[in-house]
C-alpha cells in the first residue's frame, strides 16, 4: 500500500495529477483544494496518498496534508458517499468547515458541495457526529478533528477549560466550535469560554 508519494510534478488535470518518482508516473486524484496548493509542473511534491484497491483497479487519492486525508478517509465510511462524492466535499469544504458543520449537524453546509444532496448531507453529518463523538470520548479527538489547522489556541484553551467545569469533551468541542464561529476570529479567550457556557446552557 502507498501511504506517501514524493516526486516531480509531471501533469495536472481537473481532478487529477501525474507525479514523476524516479521515472514512474503515478496518477493520483486530488480534491481541488489540494490541487490548488501544488507547487508549478516539475517542481517537488510531496502528497498524503490514500489507496483503494478494487478487483478491476487500483486508485490513489492524493492530500497536501494527513489532516485533509483522515476527512476523506472519514467520510467514506458513511454509506453512499464514494470518493468522488468525498472528493467534491473536500473541495468545497476546508477540514475546519467540515469539522463546524459535523458538530453543528449542519446538512445545508455539508449539502453545498456538487453531488450532495439533503438526504446524503443528512446522513454524512448524523453518522460523523457520533463517530467523532467517540473519538472525543476516546480522547483522540486532539489528533483528528481538533488538528493544527481545525482549531486555534484559544479554542484549544477554551475547550479544556470547559472540560474541566464538567462538561464531555465532545460538548465543549462542539460549544467552542459555535460560539468560535458565530464571534469571529478575534474573540478573546474569556468571552470564547463565557459564550461556550452560553452554548451548553440552551
Amino acid at each position: 500500500m502507498i501511504g506517501k508519494l514524493t516526486g516531480l510534478l509531471d501533469t495536472v488535470g481537473e481532478n487529477w495529477a501525474t507525479v514523476d518518482v524516479g521515472g514512474v508516473g503515478y496518477i493520483v486524484f486530488c480534491s481541488g483544494r489540494t490541487l490548488s496548493v501544488l507547487p508549478p509542473l516539475g517542481q517537488m511534491v510531496t502528497l498524503q496518498i490514500e489507496t483503494h484497491v478494487r478487483e478491476d483497479h487500483i486508485h490513489l487519492y492524493g492530500f497536501n496534508d494527513v489532516t485533509e486525508r483522515d476527512w476523506f478517509r472519514m467520510l467514506t465510511t458513511v454509506q453512499g458517499v464514494g470518493a468522488k462524492a468525498a472528493l467534491s466535499i473536500m473541495t468545497t469544504l476546508t477540514c475546519k468547515e467540515m469539522t463546524d458543520a459535523v458538530f453543528a449537524k449542519d446538512k445545508a453546509i455539508v449539502g453545498q458541495a456538487n453531488g450532495i444532496g439533503p438526504k446524503l448531507a443528512q446522513r454524512i453529518v448524523s453518522e460523523l457526529h457520533d463517530k467523532i463523538g467517540k473519538l472525543a470520548v476516546d480522547g483522540q479527538i486532539s489528533d483528528f478533528a481538533l488538528s493544527e489547522e481545525s482549531v486555534n489556541s484559544f479554542d484549544r484553551e477554551a475547550v479544556s477549560a470547559l472540560v474541566n467545569l464538567g462538561f464531555s469533551r465532545m460538548q465543549a468541542v462542539g460549544a467552542v466550535s459555535r460560539a468560535s464561529q458565530s464571534l469571529g476570529p478575534d474573540v478573546g479567550l474569556d468571552e470564547l469560554i463565557k459564550s461556550g457556557l452560553k452554548e451548553l446552557s440552551q
